[in-house]
């Protein structure tokens, strides 16, 4: 999953990777590299109650690749989306990037700086972005990029 963070006023993409296995014992192992790993529970909270997936029979191992440290918010809908990929073995469309922070309630807020984070998407080739519905609402249309607004973790759990 390649998702796009803000570090100062420069995007940065990243790849957001996360392993689902089902558990062997009766406490699932949670571990989390490049990213908190309390929100990275707390996301997996938000999976099992506003969609109803049994995220607690679920060994969850999830990593910024390359090293990186980031806790943007904005990074939350590619961590759950690459759970939900990995958890479905199904795979999402590596020319795909997405950003958004996740709410309590399974709703995607927006997030500051859209435009350039889907302007820095389309120089590096992308073809589409799951971005925020209200950030969506608030940029200029483009032909360059397909671009997908969604409101909840529900819809963006669709698009995959």
């Amino acid at each position: 999953m390649v998702a796009c963070s803000i570090e100062g006023t420069r995007p940065i993409l990243l790849e957001v990777q996360a392993l689902v296995t089902q558990t062997n014992f009766g406490m699932p192992r949670r571990t989390a590299a490049g990213t908190d790993f309390n929100r990275v529970n707390l996301l997996m909270a938000v999976l099992e109650k506003r969609c109803r997936y049994e995220m607690s029979r679920y060994d969850a191992y999830v990593n910024i690749a390359g090293g990186m440290r980031m806790n943007e918010p904005a990074l939350d809908l590619a961590i759950i989306l690459a759970l939900v990929s990995s958890m479905k073995d199904k795979p999402v469309n590596p020319k795909c990037i997405i950003f958004g922070e996740v709410g309590l309630a399974g709703e995607v807020r927006a997030v500051s700086q859209a435009e350039q984070r889907v302007h820095e998407a389309i120089k590096l080739g992308f073809e589409a972005c799951i971005l925020p519905q209200v950030s969506l609402d608030k940029m200029k249309k483009t032909d360059k990029i397909a671009l997908y607004g969604v409101s909840n973790v529900r819809e963006a759990i669709r698009l995959i």
